[in-house]
């Protein structure tokens, strides 16, 4: 029986075994490219003070990753800075996480569904 966190990104071609990315990898992955965006302070539920003391396991919080297949919808929740244009940053969070997660897994993202829940007033622009 398969693990359904568990997510095949390729079939076998040449006879050597397959490849399996857990779905907390997947979510890690675009929660990271998020958090690479400009504007975006960090996924929600994670703080700077918690990746700290937990490293970067805790990454993949506030991502939900939908796998069928070979697609993946992801849905993510951001905390972003205040002063910046809430559909601009959107729009780069979407394609950023489209942009790594299929370039890094081979899957193909059809939907990246942004939350935002909340935004920092502490950030880098004040």
């Amino acid at each position: 029986m398969e693990d359904k966190n568990i997510t095949k990104a390729e079939k076998d071609t040449q006879g050597l075994g397959s490849v399996k990315i857990a779905d907390d990898v997947v979510g890690m992955i675009a929660a990271l490219a998020a958090t690479e965006v400009e504007g975006v302070h960090g996924m929600a539920g994670v703080t700077a003070d918690l990746l700290d003391k937990v490293g970067v396991k805790a990454t993949g919080r506030g991502v939900k990753v939908d796998v069928n297949g070979k697609n993946v919808k992801l849905h993510v929740s951001i905390v972003m800075e205040y002063g910046y244009n809430i559909p601009t940053t959107c729009q780069k969070v979407q394609d950023r996480i489209k942009t790594t997660v299929e370039n890094m897994t081979g899957l193909d993202v059809s939907d990246v569904s942004v939350k935002i829940s909340g935004i920092s007033v502490s950030g880098k622009n004040q």
